[in-house]
């Protein structure tokens, strides 16, 4: 299998562990990515945009909904007072954290099949890719 193809189909993977993992949390998979980032500290909405890759009416949906199940509320910016940032609810920080978790333990066995040596090799290929690319902090390492 070539390299384009290798890429799309481990996405179609991880989505659906996404997915799946999502759907238990009675969560859509969108709502579990704006989590995993908020674990680590509040966004400001274009801060969060720009994670997410999100235009700004796309995102506001996305907070409003997922704020709506109060998972997450805005609060207003100690440094802007026309802006909110977006923070975790102690719901939210619960869900985010059982998710995240979750999400871990089925990723990490889809190279279930490779030996310590491959899955080193794989990381060490795949955050090049990552890095090389520029993707943002959506999903922290586990353990940090």
């Amino acid at each position: 299998m070539g390299v384009v193809a290798a890429l799309v189909r481990s996405s179609f993977l991880v989505n659906a562990v996404y997915a799946n993992a999502s759907r238990e949390y009675g969560i859509t998979p969108q709502q579990g990515q704006l989590l995993c980032v908020l674990m680590p500290q509040p966004y400001g909405m274009g801060e969060l945009g720009a994670v997410l890759g999100l235009a700004k009416s796309s995102l506001t949906g996305l907070v409003d909904r997922t704020a709506q199940r109060g998972l997450v509320r805005r609060e207003p910016d100690p440094e802007d007072r026309r802006a909110v940032r977006i923070v975790l609810t102690e719901e939210g920080a619960r869900i985010a954290g059982a998710f995240y978790e979750e999400t871990c333990r089925r990723v990490d066995a889809l190279p279930s099949g490779l030996d310590a040596e491959e899955r080193e090799r794989l990381a060490e290929l795949l955050g090049r890719v990552v890095l090389d690319n520029e993707v943002p902090m959506v999903f922290a390492e586990p353990g940090t």
